[in-house]
């Protein structure tokens, strides 16, 4: 999860929130994106446009939670023309520091699936099972509903349970 910066005197600057944010910010971007150029592009231009309104990030009841939506819109709004776009082999994805997905084995066999979801799917998914936010903490990040949320889990939990041939649950409640 993506943690701010906090002084007793003062709020930080936006040069000391990014650089303590930019391993966080840069992880969830990853795991959205997939591939580490993608991901720095996100994260930066995350970064560009959070000091361009630092005022009202700041004034935020929480500059993370803003900070994280702004970086959901902006990886969902990133389109590159499909002709020129390459996937690139990367090694795995850094490792998360709660998962409520399976072991390090289950991750690694997963992750191909996630990345082959639709952006917004993928994006629930990354948000609740690798960022560990709850359901209205993934609404308030994507600027939708509670119930939008579950349903767009449920279809991509069932596209995931398709692609590794399971229409098990393992007893979790979508």
């Amino acid at each position: 999860m993506m943690h701010t910066v906090t002084s007793s005197a003062t709020a930080p600057t936006f040069e000391e929130y990014a650089a303590a944010t930019w391993p966080s910010l840069y992880r969830y971007a990853y795991l959205l994106a997939g591939n580490h150029a993608d991901a720095e592009d996100v994260a930066q231009q995350t970064l560009m446009k959070a000091y361009a309104s630092w005022a009202r990030v700041q004034a935020s009841d929480s500059p993370t939670a803003y900070v994280r939506r702004m970086l959901t819109n902006t990886y969902l709004s990133h389109r590159r023309p499909q002709g020129r776009r390459l996937e690139l082999l990367t090694d795995a994805p850094p490792e998360p520091v709660h998962a409520s997905v399976g072991g390090p084995e289950e991750r690694m066999a997963l992750w191909p699936h996630v990345k082959s979801l639709p952006p917004r799917q993928r994006a629930v998914i990354v948000l609740r099972y690798y960022e560990d936010l709850s359901e209205q903490e993934i609404a308030d990040a994507l600027g939708c509903s509670r119930g939008n949320v579950k349903s767009t889990a449920h279809r991509a939990l069932k596209a995931l349970r398709a692609a590794m041939g399971s229409d098990d649950t393992d007893g979790r409640e979508d």
